[in-house]
């Protein structure tokens, strides 16, 4: 699979930082280079806009993490991490992410969604055949769903090549 890409193509970019985050941490102990993915998965090509989805909790210790995208040219959009009666805990940017792709695919020719979750096909297929966007997945393929893969022009496995978009020691070495 692989997808025409040329320097006038308008592109957007989706990250579902929550995602990434979650399977960087299992899969590898480690913190995603966010920098380096849009760098990578923009290849040259012209970025109208660039969002990651966050959600933050009450502690704000999350509040150097949303600096640094900030400083990288990542948009941050975040809501609070809800919290149930009885403890069960619930954050996700799902229809976020999807609304703003869908207000945003008549200015891009190419849309770039980051992450694994296998909810993103019907935003896929969508923006494929109604808006005429080429779509294209960065993820670790490990912990992505596989129809999710199958519905893109273009996928950027980041576990072929790990060490170049994680960032900082092992999470178990940390205590040390």
């Amino acid at each position: 699979m692989s997808a025409i890409k040329h320097i006038d193509q308008r592109v957007g970019i989706f990250i579902d930082a929550q995602n990434l985050y979650h399977s960087a941490k299992h899969l590898y102990g480690k913190y995603v280079n966010f920098g380096q993915i849009v760098k990578d998965g923009l290849a040259d090509r012209s970025l109208i806009r660039a969002f990651a989805y966050v959600i933050t909790t009450e502690s704000g210790e999350e509040s150097a993490f949303l600096e640094a995208l900030g400083k990288q040219g990542i948009e941050v959009r975040s809501k609070d991490l809800q919290i149930f009666t009885g403890g069960s805990k619930k954050g996700d940017w799902d229809v976020g992410l999807a609304v703003d792709a869908i207000r945003l695919a008549p200015k891009l020719d190419a849309v770039i969604i980051v992450s694994g979750d296998g909810d993103f096909v019907p935003l896929v297929s969508y923006l494929k055949y109604n808006e005429g966007c080429q779509v294209e997945l960065i993820s670790f393929k490990k912990s992505s769903s596989s129809k999710l893969i199958e519905s893109v022009d273009d996928f950027l496995d980041l576990d072929l090549n790990p060490k170049k978009y994680l960032m900082g020691k092992n999470r178990s070495q940390k205590a040390k």
